[in-house]
């Protein structure tokens, strides 16, 4: 399988959370559950395939 290029539809994302408006970046399919940086509120939880968010996505990163 030599040359071969994996191509992945992961992605980044850059969230804000409800509760302090503090930005941070996350993988699109965590596979934890991630909480704000800034005041430790949970802002996903781990699914099937994607994670279930709870805060607003203000971009997807490539």
């Amino acid at each position: 399988m030599k040359g071969d290029i994996r191509i992945t539809k992961s992605k980044f994302l850059k969230i804000k959370c409800p509760k302090c408006n503090f930005e941070q970046v996350m993988f699109g399919k965590a596979t934890t559950i991630v909480k704000c940086l800034g005041c430790g509120n949970s802002l996903s939880k781990p699914s099937a395939s994607k994670s279930k968010l709870k805060a607003k996505v203000i971009e997807v990163l490539k």
